[in-house]
């Protein structure tokens, strides 16, 4: 059975939830073997983590002379490895540093590219939401070695245990590639609440907040939620650009997804609408977003969200 490479996703050696989604899809088109850009004394605890999901290979690359410049050394290391294994099809999250190494690495060794899948089968034939959201289309690479970029939430992680034999990859990287080096970077600072990106469930808020987020904060909290905001929200100077979620802002593809106080604008629908479960909070019972969810509330958030905050709360005892 054929490898296949799924690259790890994680800060600094805490694995996030989207590799173990890309390790069960990746059992479906082969073997899964993992790849770990990170300090090499954590990989031994990485390896415990993925070994849990079918991953029966980890090649370690040690990124101390690869963090400190922007994505060419992971492309070319990766372009090596590809090389050296020969693999069925390479798997990345979704993340902006995920596509632009993975567009990188498909340029390097010739191979197509499908980004932001929803889902992938074995052929490996993917899905995707296309034209904002309008479409689904299946896709399929004709040339050379598959390369995917594939959104959280795509797959229920299914856990399956594997030998996470480790195997210590050292490439050869190119002065060309270390030709834009970072001279300065700042953590983002934790809100304690799930990765936007990433969470089972988001609750977001618009125009109809009139500035005040406290009624959708609380309610995400109840629920474990990360929080979004539409452009109107953002441009209105309410929350950071970090939290919208759109055709400008981030694409979101949770469990659940509770919008507030948002009419479902083409732009807001298209960073949303592949949602699993999509429920609507709005006072304006024409409001677009009602054509698109599966249950809506005709009501003001400013009411129904700390009602039902109260009510999960009570609930969870």
């Amino acid at each position: 059975m054929s490898e296949v490479l799924v690259v790890i996703d994680h800060a600094d050696g805490d694995v996030k939830k989207p590799t173990y989604e890309l390790l069960t899809i990746a059992r479906r088109l082969g073997e899964p073997s993992a790849v770990f850009f990170g300090a090499a004394d954590k990989a031994d605890a990485v390896a415990e983590k993925v070994k849990k999901y079918g991953a029966e290979k980890v090649y370690v690359i040690d990124d101390a002379e690869l963090k400190g410049y922007l994505v060419a050394p992971k492309a070319e290391a990766m372009q090596q490895l590809a090389q050296q294994a020969s693999p069925a099809a390479i798997l990345f999250p979704s993340t902006f540093e995920g596509k632009e190494v993975a567009a990188r690495l498909a340029i390097k060794i010739g191979s197509g590219l499908i980004t932001d899948a929803v889902d992938v089968q074995e052929g490996p034939v993917t899905t995707q939401s296309v034209f904002a959201g309008n479409f689904a289309v299946t896709a399929k690479v004709t040339q050379g070695t598959p390369i995917i970029t594939v959104k959280p939430n795509s797959a229920a992680p299914e856990e399956a245990e594997g030998a996470a034999a480790l195997e210590t990859f050292v490439p050869t990287i190119s002065d060309l590639a270390k030709a834009a080096q970072i001279i300065a970077s700042q953590p983002r600072q934790a809100t304690g609440r799930p990765e936007l990106t990433e969470a089972a469930i988001v609750v977001s808020g618009g125009r109809g907040t009139g500035g005040n987020f406290e009624p959708i904060e609380k309610f995400a909290d109840s629920l474990g939620a990360a929080v979004g905001a539409s452009r109107a929200a953002v441009d209105s100077g309410w929350m950071p650009h970090a939290f919208q979620v759109g055709q400008t802002g981030k694409t979101v593809s949770p469990q659940l997804y509770v919008a507030n106080g948002i009419s479902g604008a083409i732009q807001h629908r298209a960073g949303m609408q592949t949602s699993k479960t999509i429920v609507a909070v709005n006072k304006d019972n024409e409001a677009p977003i009602f054509e698109l969810v599966d249950f809506g509330v005709v009501g003001d958030l400013h009411t129904v969200l700390p009602t039902a905050t109260e009510e999960i709360t009570k609930r969870k005892g």
